[in-house]
């Protein structure tokens, strides 16, 4: 009893960790464009926003060390560089659009306050939690998941009986597939994956976990039930999404959308349930963000809590800063680092989990090497430099559907364990 009691609060504090802006406003917008291919569109999007982050979790708890030994099979100094720029977009992108969505949806409409108000009496409350980290798992597990599951399933379950008579839309995405692949990018859940396992471990240990294999089982447990979670919402929040593709109008966005499907399936006190929503949701996310990023400054320097401190101040800081920016403008700024990065975040997640008779230093390196030279052309298409790049791309398998990286990543690897399938 004492074990599941341990892991469903792990698990829900993982899941709340993952839940945040995006994973809000994202889904129902993506059902809406979807229409009648919905379903497929939702399978994209949990391929990269449920089925990568719990991998993740899961090679964290094989690893049970620092977002460092993800890739320090490759080298340390490339360890310490793919760390540096994971924190620093973690801390610049994903953390203000928290404050920016709870700004927009929650705080603005009612009580009128500039940006920067908001993200600023947002960020202290942040820096607070982050200051008291040891109390996070149950803070997070027992009084803040619940509140938010709670609130989710209302909208999902009175959206789905209320709308029965909707009219599923034909979908305007091309590749239906693609479509919600890319955009559970913007989910940064993969990427958060990578920052909220080494968290979760730091705070199991200042919990007195000591024993490896203990805390392999537990987090394992606890990534399985968080992903269940999170598969559960986004599916549903997709399909309401397509429930209401008739009910508003084309050029909606993303966080109108959301507050008039809350609206629609709640009523008029929807609002008020969506802005809780939003505040919890937004908040525990930051807050894994703020103090994943701290944690990981501490162990660069002696486990030196004043080193904690100050990057969480300096991390709040910046969140107050970049979270008075609107939502859409942190949505379009944040792909280019998202396709650069995210490719060979997969990779290294990928790796991480497999067995290490195929994961030998050679592999990791020559993985990582091919998957940043063929996600460059993608990387230099969000930029903006698409014409340059387009004969490039259309040479590159997959290179269409901002995938180039992938099936040469994948025959370097299948090249490079020849010898050790032929073992088995």
């Amino acid at each position: 009893m004492y074990k599941f009691k341990n892991t469903l609060i792990t698990g829900f504090a993982l899941f709340s960790l993952f839940f945040g802006a995006g994973n809000l406003i994202l889904p129902p917008f993506l059902g809406f464009n979807a229409g009648n291919d919905w379903y497929i569109v939702a399978l994209g999007f949990l391929l990269s926003g449920v089925i990568l982050p719990i991998m993740a979790i899961f090679a964290h708890a094989r690893l049970q060390g620092t977002m460092y030994d993800f890739a320090k099979k490759v080298s340390p100094v490339f360890s310490i560089i793919y760390c540096l720029c994971i924190y620093c977009i973690s801390v610049a992108l994903p953390a203000p659009r928290t404050a920016s969505v709870t700004h927009e949806i929650a705080i603005g409409p009612f009580f009128g306050t500039a940006p920067w108000v908001t993200s600023s009496i947002y960020f202290a409350l942040v820096l607070l939690f982050a200051l008291n980290r040891s109390k996070i798992l149950d803070i997070l597990g027992k009084l803040l998941t619940p509140l938010i599951i709670i609130i989710l399933l209302l909208i999902i379950g009175i959206g789905s009986f209320t709308a029965t008579d909707a009219i599923l839309q034909p979908g305007t995405y091309k590749i239906p597939l693609i479509s919600g692949l890319i955009e559970g990018y913007q989910t940064f859940d993969a990427i958060g994956g990578v920052v909220v396992g080494g968290v979760i471990i730091i705070s199991l240990n200042l919990k007195g976990y000591n024993s490896f294999k203990e805390k392999k089982q537990l987090i394992s447990n606890a990534g399985l039930l968080a992903g269940l979670g999170l598969l559960t919402i986004y599916a549903g929040l997709i399909y309401t999404g397509a429930l209401y593709g008739n009910a508003f109008s084309k050029d909606i966005t993303r966080v109108e959308l959301l507050t008039g499907v809350s609206i629609k399936t709640l009523g008029n006190i929807g609002t008020t349930f969506l802005s809780v929503l939003v505040s919890l949701a937004c908040f525990t996310t930051a807050v894994g963000i703020i103090t994943g990023t701290a944690d990981y400054f501490k162990g660069l320097f002696k486990d030196s809590h004043i080193v904690y401190v100050i990057t969480a101040i300096i991390a709040s800081v910046l969140g107050v800063l970049m979270g008075t920016f609107d939502v859409h403008y942190i949505i379009d700024i944040a792909l280019p680092a998202l396709m650069f990065i995210y490719p060979v975040t997969i990779a290294l997640i990928l790796l991480n989990i497999l067995p290490e008779r195929y994961t030998r230093v050679l592999v990791f390196r020559t993985v990582i090497i091919t998957t940043l030279i063929f996600s460059y052309p993608d990387f230099l298409d969000s930029l903006g430099y698409g014409a340059k790049v387009e004969s490039i791309k259309q040479l590159l398998p997959l290179g269409n559907y901002n995938l180039a990286w992938l099936l040469p990543s994948l025959v370097i690897f299948v090249i490079l364990n020849i010898p050790n399938f032929k073992k088995r």
